[in-house]
């Protein structure tokens, strides 16, 4: 009976994992022009607005490219705005971070898709973008 209930848990987190994991990423649900005029916090996420000269997208984007388990789910630098996935290491949770370009300011908008909370690891990654992108 004990080794049932094992194989059972053991069966369902490799079940979750692997949705996690192989669930489609729909641009037309998390390509979006981040909206807003200030810096905010939020639990599963974050939201920066900068000045960032007219080529702080293509800076950023280079920046972004660099990082590891992420990569470009839509846009590019030539249309204005980007949106990126990271995924976690061990489970794949997906995170997305949309950056657009309007002249000189750069809005960026940072968010989970799996949960309620992000601990803090959207912030932390885009803050980490952000200060590689000061000279």
């Amino acid at each position: 009976m004990k080794k049932m209930l094992i194989f059972l848990v053991v069966a369902a987190v490799f079940a979750v994992g692997a949705y996690i994991r192989l669930a489609p990423s729909d641009p037309t649900r998390w390509h979006v022009a981040p909206t807003g005029q200030a810096d905010r916090d939020m639990q599963g996420g974050v939201f920066r607005v900068l000045e960032a000269g007219p080529d702080g997208l293509a800076r950023l984007d280079a920046i972004a490219r660099n990082t590891p388990r992420t990569t470009v789910l839509a846009g590019s630098v030539d249309e204005g705005m980007v949106t990126y996935v990271t995924r976690t290491k061990v489970i794949g949770f997906p995170d997305y971070t949309t950056a657009q370009q309007d002249g000189d300011t750069l809005r960026i908008h940072a968010r989970l898709r799996f949960g309620r909370s992000d601990f803090g690891v959207n912030r932390n990654r885009v803050d980490g973008w952000l200060a590689a992108l000061k000279p």
